[in-house]
């Protein structure tokens, strides 16, 4: 069972029931991650805008003024479920728009044994740039390089910003911070952009913790 055997086009405008959506989500996310694996009545909405992006909803979109163009930050409190719900949405995203799923944590660790070839490797100099999602941003420490202390993931941002606007090349991400903490922690400059390469959807800061 496929996304698309929820969703009925008429005239180019996808028509699907939000029921039935969570049920074949919770369906697939058991299949997943395993029977423990549950929707929150009180997420609902934040799903809502997800699928509306994946199946490019105009209306929906223009209503919770979510750009197609744009990628996808998901923002909320430790445990709220961002990192599983990206898993399961990358899964769901067509072939065009598919995305895979990097720790922040892990590309700092690589930097720290590679340099700023890592850099290059998630942002510009990449042949054929695709689609990928930073998970747990903000979370990182700042690494050292001969000296110099680099926000290795703030830098592949300002990397990828310019990917997005040369090429169209989304980015998704999740984070536990607020915008003004991403600010504190990477500068104006990378929130700024972030403004314009994202959709954020966020979940309640009262979201219960389902690690719990």
């Amino acid at each position: 069972m496929n996304l698309s055997d929820i969703i009925q086009y008429k005239n180019g405008v996808p028509h699907y029931d939000l029921t039935n959506t969570i049920q074949f989500l919770e369906y697939r996310g058991k299949k997943k991650f395993g029977a423990h694996f549950y929707i929150c009545p009180q997420d609902y909405e934040i799903i809502y805008q997800v699928i509306s992006w994946i199946v490019n909803d105009v209306d929906t979109c223009t209503k919770y003024n979510i750009s197609h163009r744009k990628g996808l930050l998901l923002s909320g409190p430790v445990g709220c479920g961002k990192t599983s719900l990206m898993k399961l949405f990358a899964s769901l995203t067509p072939k065009s728009r598919t995305f895979n799923i990097k720790p922040a944590r892990e590309i700092t660790m690589e930097f720290s044994k590679q340099g700023y070839d890592v850099i290059h490797r998630y942002s510009r100099s990449l042949r054929s740039p695709k689609a990928i999602c930073f998970d747990d941003i903000g979370v990182e420490p700042p690494m050292r390089y001969f000296g110099d202390q680099i926000h290795v993931i703030g830098e592949i941002l300002l990397s990828r910003y310019d990917l997005f606007v040369s090429k169209g090349i989304r980015t998704h991400a999740s984070t536990n911070l607020t915008a003004d903490e991403i600010e504190a922690r990477y500068g104006s400059r990378v929130r700024s952009r972030l403004r314009e390469m994202f959709n954020l959807i966020a979940f309640s800061s009262e979201a219960k913790d389902k690690r719990k």
